[in-house]
């Protein structure tokens, strides 16, 4: 597996071989070896897995878990665009957007550094996103920032009218968790 860092500190690019022939495809897209060889943690706690909608948005969500709670995704069919932010109070890449596109035979997955936020927009049909924890989802520690903040501006890929829960709709511009001392800090 190859592990290439982007411009928000921590974060990374994972990029694993895809073996396919007339049957389908097969690939690794984690294994905690190549992860311990680039010297990094992870520790998976929880997995997840979401399936959506051409056109849905998710995020932007975060986690304010005092242990912190990194990611990794991929996607497990069709495609998307991942979403990163980094709201990181005192990082050097403070809001930074990062668009990732991961489909299902192409062999990249995302590793999230704790702290950032973190959104998806499909861009087919259907599409599932599977993702690793390092913490488990603790209800009051999860918190989310409007997707269509303009400070953030994030480029969402999408084809029509973005599908969009009424948590996510109504969430709190960046501001706001700002001036009420809701983000993470940058370790």
């Amino acid at each position: 597996m190859k592990l290439s860092e982007l411009s928000i500190p921590g974060l990374f690019v994972l990029e694993s071989p895809v073996h396919g022939d007339d049957r389908g495809f097969f690939r690794e897209w984690f294994k905690l070896g190549d992860f311990e060889a680039s010297g990094i943690s992870f520790h998976a706690e929880q997995a997840n897995l979401s399936m959506s909608a051409r056109n849905v948005v998710r995020g932007l969500h975060y986690s304010l878990a005092p242990e912190g709670q990194a990611k990794v995704v991929t996607c497990v069919f069709g495609e998307l665009d991942d979403v990163i932010v980094d709201i990181r109070v005192g990082s050097p890449s403070f809001g930074r957007v990062e668009v990732v596109h991961l489909a299902q035979d192409e062999g990249r997955s995302v590793l999230l550094p704790a702290g950032v936020a973190h959104g998806f927009c499909v861009t087919s049909e259907q599409a599932a996103l599977s993702y690793l924890l390092s913490s488990p989802f603790n209800a009051p520690m999860e918190l989310e920032i409007n997707p269509f903040d303009p400070e953030i501006n994030v480029p969402w890929t999408i084809s029509g009218e973005p599908v969009v829960s009424p948590k996510d709709q109504d969430a709190p511009l960046l501001a706001a968790r700002r001036d009420a001392n809701e983000l993470p800090r940058f370790n």
